[in-house]
């Protein structure tokens, strides 16, 4: 069923340990979907200093647990690396593709949005191919507004992608 969330969904901190599902649904990404803008698969080196990095500085990296399955996960971390930017922070959510359309992502976004309040953010951003409608839509529910549509500045299975930022003021 479209929207709704048909098992019991748990967002908890990730481990190491979930590494691999986070690696699974992220290489599926590379390889089927626009919303990851790489070409090369990660191994799970390149997930675990991913991941190290983000914890190490205070970021979150959940995962979405659904009957003890990693069905998604998500994170935020800075926006850019200036110290103007520093209550700016750009999210990612990645959905299992067997998981999507159930509620995952709004669940995981629910959560990054209030862990980003309580580190004392003020903006919120997120990159989305402009394809992807249903993460647009997503992100309209959750009161993110369109701020820039970029035409063309990505480029992968052999053809130009659009990338549409949106952002939502945390305050």
């Amino acid at each position: 069923m479209s929207g709704t969330v048909t098992a019991r969904v748990i967002v908890r901190d990730a481990g190491e340990a979930d590494l691999p599902a986070i690696l699974g649904i992220y290489n599926h990404a590379v390889l089927n979907e626009t919303s990851i803008w790489n070409d090369d698969i990660a191994d799970l080196a390149d997930r675990r200093a991913w991941w190290q990095a983000r914890v190490s500085r205070g970021f979150p990296v959940y995962v979405a647990d659904v009957d003890g399955v990693v069905a998604g996960y998500g994170t935020f971390a800075d926006f850019r690396p200036h110290q103007g930017y520093r209550f700016t922070v750009e999210h990612s959510i990645y959905v299992a593709a067997y998981a999507q359309r159930r509620g995952i992502g709004s669940v995981l976004l629910t959560r990054l949005i209030a862990e980003a309040r309580r580190m004392n953010m003020h903006a919120m951003v997120g990159g989305i191919a402009a394809e992807n409608t249903a993460s647009i839509a997503l992100h309209l529910r959750f009161g993110f507004a369109e701020t820039a549509r970029m035409p063309q500045v990505g480029f992968k299975f052999g053809r130009w992608l659009d990338l549409v930022l949106m952002q939502k003021l945390l305050a």
